[in-house]
């Protein structure tokens, strides 16, 4: 069997082409990425026709993912955790149509916000939708757990949810790769209205779905990815979820058998493991990654009538916010650091910025200009590399809430009367859910200003295809906003003064107005122009 060095991200992707996928959804987040773009980057994968682009946001991508699903095909989705927002809608009611081919959802979440805007627990999407949850340890058992999922998935007709966090997606390992399964053959499923929720079937589909979940939790007891360990009867019990396993046993790998141990990477809980834990167990600790989600669960109905203790983040026996890590879990019980020069004393933390040559930094050093001398100036951006235009030496940015919310957090100012409103989105964030913002502020004829700093890529992210590039004039033209208050400009110091005075020009405009700031990400450009030497000719034609 052929060995492979890969990231956890990789292992995932690696598995998926191997489990015989179609298909693969995605819009970029990190850390979910390099999921993606591996599938994209295999010649594998090519050579067996997954089609693998990127989708303008995660509610379209697990939409089309639903669609080949449809169609007997297995696919997978990937976003990270915020992204699950978008595609709640779509997730949840999955859940209640089923699948037919197999649908494995990745969702990567990003504890201690290393790039993102909260600490969101996926795992609480997996369990309000009553489908089945796996997280891995290891980099070998996500490339196992895969072929797992979707095995899963076909078996009970579900969505498998396969959560992975930061640490695990981007730390890399060797895994052993399994032979390779065939895609399925194109089928439709024997109920022609599986995937139609008119109410009397959504609640028949509903009923079957809860009629599901003790089966599932047979599943869970039964599984490979649960363990359960009962070295010291009376002592020390951990349940230890997904990377939780692996800190653990970094910290008492010598001296394991004072402790029982229940490892999960499958949920919904193996109850049946669970409570043979407790009645094993003096005290039990919960080393979870993320919420305290199954904490407050099993304080609520496992703990034996309160006889046993349960420690974890909730009693701050384990720290309540961030990541865990071998430190604290070694705090936690009770155990010295083996860590003797923490990471966070040595090294100096340097804020990001913005890169040198990017066209944000002129962007922003034109709208301020713009807008100097404004009493209230308050500029509402996005999620991208410009939210940075907040920092020095900008301070050119306010607000930054999710995806889209500048546009309609500026038009909500502007109803209200704040002048001038005035909106910073990127061009991928404009078409993942920018969009329907400016219609609204079309119809409601809003006097905002909506400034779409255009570097025709997903830049933040490492530089996907960007869905508006080339397209932006007109979509803002075909939402409604006057063709004459669509204004385009390259952000250049050359171009300064001239860019400004549109700039202000369209501020005081008492209507709608777009500014269309286009200029090539600079990673973007120096990558092009490195492919574009490389494939020059080696021998030039002198006479030309």
């Amino acid at each position: 069997m052929e060995k492979m060095l890969l990231l956890g991200a990789e292992a995932i992707a690696q598995g998926a082409i191997d489990s015989g996928i179609s298909g693969i959804y995605a819009y970029p987040g990190t850390p979910s990425t390099e999921i993606t773009t591996y599938v994209q980057e295999s010649k594998e994968a090519k050579e067996k026709g997954i089609r693998s682009s990127w989708s303008t946001n995660e509610k379209t991508a697990y939409e089309a993912a639903l669609g080949m699903s449809l169609v007997g095909k297995r696919t997978m989705i990937c976003m990270k955790h915020v992204g699950l927002n978008v595609a709640a809608d779509a997730f949840v009611n999955s859940a209640v149509t089923g699948v037919h081919g197999g649908v494995i959802l990745v969702v990567a979440d990003d504890p201690s916000m290393h790039s993102s805007q909260n600490e969101q627990d996926s795992r609480f999407f997996g369990k309000f939708a009553l489908i089945p949850v796996i997280e891995p340890s290891n980099q070998q058992e996500l490339y196992d757990s895969v072929r797992f999922g979707f095995d899963l998935s076909e078996k009970y007709r579900l969505p498998v949810m396969l959560r992975v966090t930061t640490r695990l997606s981007h730390s890399r390992s060797g895994i052993v790769r399994n032979y390779s399964v065939v895609q399925n053959e194109f089928s439709l499923p024997k109920d022609p209205f599986q995937f139609m929720l008119l109410p009397a079937l959504a609640r028949k589909k509903y009923h079957n779905l809860l009629e599901t979940q003790l089966l599932l939790e047979e599943e869970s007891d039964n599984s490979i990815l649960n363990s359960l360990e009962i070295n010291n009867e009376g002592g020390q019990g951990v349940i230890a979820f997904g990377i939780g396993y692996n800190y653990l046993m970094e910290n008492i790998s010598a001296e394991k058998s004072n402790y029982n141990i229940l490892k999960v990477s499958q949920y919904p809980l193996p109850r049946k493991k669970v409570e043979k834990l407790f009645k094993s167990s003096s005290r039990v600790l919960i080393l979870e990654e993320g919420y305290p989600i199954y904490e407050e669960l099993l304080r609520g109905y496992l703990s034996v009538g309160g006889a046993t203790p349960i420690d974890g983040r909730l009693n701050g026996v384990v720290v309540r916010e961030g990541e865990l890590d071998p430190d604290n879990v070694a705090k936690a019980l009770g155990l010295n650091s083996k860590n003797i020069n923490p990471l966070h004393e040595l090294i100096v933390n340097r804020p990001p910025q913005l890169c040198q040559g990017c066209s944000h930094r002129d962007m922003y050093d034109e709208l301020n200009e713009a807008l100097a001398g404004v009493a209230n100036k308050h500029v509402f951006t996005d999620i991208g590399c410009y939210t940075l235009g907040a920092l020095p030496p900008y301070n050119g940015a306010n607000s930054c809430v999710d995806m889209g919310a500048s546009i309609t957090m500026a038009k909500g100012a502007a109803d209200a009367g704040f002048h001038p409103a005035v909106a910073v989105i990127g061009d991928s964030t404009f078409t993942h859910s920018g969009i329907t913002g400016l219609l609204d502020a079309v119809n409601d004829k809003s006097k905002v200003t909506i400034i779409i700093s255009d570097n025709s890529t997903t830049a933040m992210t490492g530089g996907q295809d960007s869905a508006g590039t080339g397209k932006l004039f007109d979509i803002c033209l075909g939402v409604g906003v006057e063709k004459e208050h669509i204004r385009t400009f390259e952000p250049l110091g050359k171009y300064h003064a001239e860019n400004v005075a549109i700039l202000k020009e369209e501020i005081a405009y008492d209507g709608v107005s777009v500014i269309i700031a286009t200029r090539e990400c600079i990673q973007t450009q120096l990558r092009r122009k490195k492919t574009e030497k490389k494939d020059e000719p080696l021998v030039r034609n002198c006479n030309h």
